[in-house]
């Protein structure tokens, strides 16, 4: 607490104390002018995320069955899809993603065999079938034909909701007025479609959580492995001093000239590798979720690598004399008392690499994720797309609709951050803890 001051006290000490009180409203002022930001951030994608939406549909779901359409089993909707739909567009519908495992709906089996047999042949050859989900929003989109006509955001639908309902009728006679949740269990569970009101981010949750999994499994061990030895192995000479220079330096490079790196080495010159060929198994090119992985975890490598040896420099001295004085080798130091100390650290910096890369576009888009994905990935070599690509493929398009999606799908990106953040946090804790 800071004394009153007198006539008694140094003007100069009178001075400092002024300006440390002006400081100290600076930064508070700083702090609350933060939260405001993030306060009207969430707002205005909330707002976006709910609301009334004016909804018309060409075909009546009633019509083409006597109960709803969500009841009925997949047989039934491939067989509507079937009856309403142009063969050859089924034939394309097919082979971009079988109906089902056994069965063909469209195409006839020797025809079938012969496309297969191509060298580029389509992913309906080895992806898996359309679950129920799927083939229900097909439905949905390709017979029923559901059309957004008008969106409203959810401080319009609460103010003025009766005004809304009003000039809907009035504008377009037989429409519908529903209140909408953008981000319901359909949109979890859907995958992308070009008709908002049936798109999901399925396929952009799975692609994202594939990439950022073997991210951090090529990025942590290799990143600590590395603060290691340039912290408690490497000799202080020139050659060190290059390698400490350039990693600070790799920090700053701009993530899409990773995305060009990525692009050169991992899905072009290792293609046989990456894209699966050399199994036997995978994409026909390496622009698959190995090498948006590779090249992420090269992008956060440099972060890792400079908090773990500031975490490593953070350990005293006195813990790795003590380890050898009761006769420790230099591995079982630093296995049992610098690595234990410096962990908490260690994760911390892993927390800050890996949400940077969890929202990055530009080196995914280079390396050649999709904007457009309907199948779900299913091992390394699929290929992909992720959550910050659909929000950006989304927000760029004109209709209002697609911002209403791509504000849910924010929500569910900040979800999965918290998520793996908090995971991470409690981790850290638990190191933390046994020190």
């Amino acid at each position: 607490m800071i004394p009153e001051t007198n006539s008694n006290y140094n003007p100069r000490l009178v001075a400092r104390q002024r300006m440390g009180r002006a400081w100290q409203i600076v930064f508070m002022s700083s702090t609350v002018l933060a939260l405001i930001f993030l306060i009207v951030l969430m707002l205005n994608i909330i707002n976006s995320a709910f609301g009334l939406v004016a909804l018309e549909n060409t075909i009546a779901p009633s019509e083409l069955a006597d109960e709803p359409l969500e009841a009925l089993e997949k047989e039934a909707l491939v067989g509507i899809l079937a009856d309403n739909i142009r063969r050859n567009a089924g034939r394309k519908l097919e082979r971009e993603q079988r109906f089902f495992a056994d069965t063909l709906a469209f195409e006839s089996q020797e025809k079938w065999d012969e496309v297969c047999a191509r060298a580029e042949a389509p992913e309906g050859c080895s992806s898996t079938p359309r679950d129920h989900a799927n083939v229900l929003a097909l439905v949905y989109e390709r017979v029923v034909e559901q059309q957004v006509l008008e969106t409203y955001p959810l401080w319009d639908s609460i103010t003025r909701g009766d005004e809304i309902r009003a000039e809907i009728e009035a504008q377009h006679p037989g429409a519908t007025v529903e209140f909408w949740s953008w981000l319901d269990r359909n949109f979890l569970t859907t995958p992308m479609s070009s008709d908002a009101a049936l798109a999901g981010v399925r396929t952009a949750i799975l692609g994202s959580l594939w990439v950022i999994a073997l991210t951090i499994l090529f990025a942590f061990p290799t990143g600590v492995g590395a603060a290691l030895y340039l912290q408690e192995y490497a000799p202080n000479n020139w050659l060190t001093r290059i390698i400490q220079t350039n990693i600070d330096n790799l920090a700053g490079v701009p993530s899409i000239l990773y995305g060009m790196l990525g692009l050169a080495i991992f899905a072009r010159t290792l293609e046989p590798i990456t894209s699966g060929q050399f199994l036997g198994v995978g994409s026909e090119n390496g622009r698959t979720i190995l090498s948006a992985s590779l090249t992420m975890a090269l992008l956060i490598l440099p972060v890792i690598i400079i908090n773990a040896q500031e975490a490593l420099r953070a350990v005293p001295s006195s813990l790795r004399n003590a380890a050898y004085g009761v006769g420790a080798t230099r591995w079982q130091m630093i296995w049992s008392h610098v690595l234990p100390y410096a962990m908490p650290g260690i994760l911390t910096g892993t927390i800050l690499a890996v949400s940077r890369a969890i929202g990055e576009t530009a080196p995914l888009l280079v390396v050649g994720a999709a904007t457009f994905m309907t199948s779900d990935p299913n091992s390394i070599f699929s290929k992909f797309t992720v959550m910050p690509i659909q929000i950006f493929n989304w927000t760029s398009r004109p209709q209002a609709e697609f911002r209403n999606i791509a504000a849910a799908a924010i929500i569910v990106l900040l979800f999965i951050l918290l998520t793996l953040n908090t995971t991470a946090i409690l981790l850290r804790n638990r190191f933390s803890t046994r020190r």
